[in-house]
């Protein structure tokens, strides 16, 4: 009965260390289960990180084509408003006023005073001829010089 019992505890010891071995908890890893973790984690993190980079490169790029797009814009509005200057000056009626040019997107606000009703109608017609131009919005009073 002697070598029953034995053999009884032996196999209940057995068993017991079994169960705990499936029963380990994270700190009871292996080094090498510990390293494979923490690659694995650094290699999440590396993928985060490379992801939010090219997230926030592509937001820089948009921000830098719009900021480009509309200076862009204003350089030829600029642009616009010279040569609209420039063709009103060659006109003998328009030359001598002060007419203020705006230009915003393409469209020509004209303000200040003609001398006649064709020289204001000169005036609208001038500046739609000038490269550029979407429309004229000819604010331009008959009448006095101002």
């Amino acid at each position: 009965m002697n070598a029953f019992k034995t053999t009884t505890t032996v196999a209940a010891l057995a068993a017991v260390f079994a169960l705990s071995a499936c029963d380990r908890n994270a700190d009871e890893r292996t080094a090498g289960e510990r390293l494979d973790g923490a690659v694995a984690s650094a290699e999440r993190r590396a993928d985060e990180a490379r992801s939010d980079i090219k997230r926030e490169s592509a937001e820089a790029r948009n921000d830098i084509n719009t900021a480009a797009n509309q200076a862009g814009d204003k350089m030829k509005d600029a642009s616009i408003t010279t040569k609209v200057n420039a063709e009103l000056a060659r006109d003998n009626d328009l030359s001598a006023l002060k007419i203020d040019v705006d230009t915003s997107d393409g469209r020509v606000v004209l303000r200040g005073a003609a001398p006649t009703a064709e020289a204001r109608d000169r005036a609208t017609i001038i500046a739609q001829r000038v490269e550029g131009v979407l429309s004229v919005d000819n604010q331009l009073t008959v009448g006095q010089r101002g």
